[in-house]
């Protein structure tokens, strides 16, 4: 073959190789669960700015009282932990109330996807 017609395909990874479709798809999919605050970090280009007011204490009791009712959403960060996407209000008022762990929607996500979130 001439020096100038290479053919280049893509080759799947070794795991690609040696799993099923099933189990990739699970992996890529969401799933909610409960995070430990101090696992959480703030997203660095989150718009809003989180006050604590009286609409965050008002919030603050109401987790005390029955906890997150809507979970966050955070994504895995490839060092470990996870990154706040949306919710910064619910973490921080989840703080004040004492909590520990905070129910989160975990999901993939590149940077643009999560700014545009």
């Amino acid at each position: 073959m001439a020096k100038g017609r290479e053919i280049k395909l893509p080759l799947p990874a070794a795991d690609d190789l040696f799993s099923t479709q099933e189990e990739r798809d699970e992996a890529k999919r969401e799933y909610v669960a409960d995070i430990p605050l101090i696992e959480i970090s703030d997203f660095p280009n989150h718009p809003y700015k989180v006050k604590q007011d009286e609409s965050m204490l008002e919030l603050a009791a109401s987790i005390r009282e029955k906890g997150v009712v809507n979970p966050a959403l955070v994504r895995p960060k490839p060092e470990g932990g996870y990154e706040m996407v949306a919710g910064h209000r619910r973490k921080f008022a989840s703080e004040l109330a004492g909590k520990a762990v905070m129910p989160c929607i975990v999901r993939n996500l590149t940077d643009d996807e999560a700014t545009i979130i």
